[in-house]
């Protein structure tokens, strides 16, 4: 099945709440960064939970519409993972690491979607 970007990241969006990810938010990236059209970024409190929250976003997109991440970088015990799906890349972190980073004020130019309005 065909899913365009939006969709791809509402889909990881979803994905991550099912597992009970924290603070989920999703950015339209388009007209503001070269590197992916959408952003996704959540927060785990453990390496357990992050492991949970990695596997059930890749393996819910895959199931759902066949996409699989291109690339992945990081792995759940340095704290931060990305998961590379082109259009969107989802950002899975630590608290601890996100409050540091503070991707939200980095890409603070971005539209925010709301992703729970838009799924219901």
């Amino acid at each position: 099945m065909a899913i365009n970007g939006e969709e791809l990241a509402l889909a990881c969006a979803k994905a991550a709440d099912d597992i009970q990810a924290e603070n989920i938010r999703v950015w339209d990236m388009r007209g503001v960064s070269s590197i992916t059209d959408y952003m996704v970024v959540c927060s785990g409190s453990s390496m357990p939970h992050l492991r949970a929250v990695l596997r059930d976003i890749a393996g819910q997109v895959e199931e759902l519409y066949g996409n699989k991440p291109a690339f992945s970088e990081g792995k759940a015990d340095t704290r931060w993972v990305v998961l590379d799906f082109v259009d969107v890349m989802v950002h899975v972190m630590h608290d601890e690491l996100r409050d540091f980073y503070a991707l939200e004020e980095l890409w603070a130019d971005a539209k925010e979607i709301d992703w729970k309005k838009a799924l219901a």
